[in-house]
């Protein structure tokens, strides 16, 4: 029959999820390049759908916009260890939105050239806001649809980053009118995954077996030994205690939504990158701004893409 035959021809809808980690996005920019290379072409053409919480959003919405791996990298070692070095929550967050004004300008989700999804929290309400850029994958008010909430890119990255307490809680102004005020989206999916599976089976109406993901992690890493006095430094008046129970928080969480994606859409064919580091060299964390460090992150990114290389070839080729 006409449609069994379309469904089964029904070429993969491919989805690209980018994980939460501060500076440890170095390691994601690592599988990237490899995945870049793998395709022999941008990274947006080769994927329908980028979700990013986090360094994911920026990344991802670098990606989807058309930027380079390269491009995106050259971004991150000239600008992520200045940012983090900054010994206040006050001018790492100016900082931040300096930057995010200079990548994205005005720009808006509408101009996107592949589907997108950027994760942030709602303070006030508790409860996840993705901005997201096709009306195909809303699960509900489609007809009054508007692209990233009519939010420009740079306040909805810069909401998706805001780390609090590392970086102050966002403000932005919807087309609506409504203020809202976002943290990062760590709180609620540092590992979006299965928000992005989510949408394309729910909202998009796609066949789960259909799906072809490609999930990357950050990496885990032992805590520097500094610990507490880089982070009494950079993060003034807020206890040390606080700072570890966020960075457990996230490294819990992004776990746990692997674990429920695994249970919840197992037959969803699916490549989680995200490997662990027990060597005391390796130690690190979303602060971290040397550069040498973090290019190390980066090496070790293109290392593990070389365990998933053959399926990802499949997957992607």
């Amino acid at each position: 029959m006409p449609n069994e035959k379309a469904a089964i021809e029904a070429p993969p809808f491919r989805i690209l999820a980018l994980d939460g980690g501060g500076a440890k996005g170095f390691y994601t920019l690592g599988i990237l390049e490899e995945i870049e290379a793998l395709i022999r072409r941008p990274v947006h053409e080769g994927f329908d759908l980028i979700y990013g919480t986090s360094t994911g959003a920026i990344i991802a919405t670098l990606l989807a916009r058309g930027d380079s791996v390269e491009t995106v990298y050259r971004l991150y070692k000239a600008h992520v260890p200045a940012i983090m070095s900054c010994n206040r929550r006050s001018t790492r967050t100016r900082a931040l939105e300096s930057l995010a004004r200079e990548v994205y300008g005005e720009s808006d989700f509408g101009q996107f050239k592949t589907g997108i999804g950027v994760v942030t929290a709602n303070w006030k309400t508790e409860k996840p806001m993705i901005f997201k850029g096709s009306r195909e994958m809303a699960h509900g008010r489609k007809s009054t649809f508007t692209p990233g909430f009519g939010v420009t890119v740079a306040d909805a990255v810069q909401a998706s980053c805001s780390a609090f307490p590392f970086f102050e809680r966002k403000i932005v102004t919807t087309e609506k009118g409504d203020d809202i005020e976002l943290v990062d989206g760590g709180y609620c999916a540092n590992n979006p995954t299965l928000y992005a599976i989510a949408d394309a089976v729910r909202a998009g109406e796609r066949n789960a077996t259909e799906l072809r993901v490609v999930s990357l992690g950050v990496g885990a890493y032992p805590a520097p030994r500094n610990l507490r006095n880089r982070l009494v430094s950079a993060v003034k008046m807020i206890p040390f205690n606080s700072i570890e129970l966020l960075q457990k928080t996230l490294e819990i969480n992004t776990q746990s939504m692997d674990q429920l994606r695994s249970i919840l859409y197992s037959e969803v064919p699916t490549v989680r990158i995200s490997d662990a580091y027990t060597e005391p060299e390796m130690a690190t964390d979303l602060l971290e701004r040397d550069l040498v460090k973090l290019n190390v992150l980066r090496q070790r990114g293109r290392e593990s893409f070389a365990k998933h290389e053959a399926v990802l070839r499949q997957f992607l080729t």
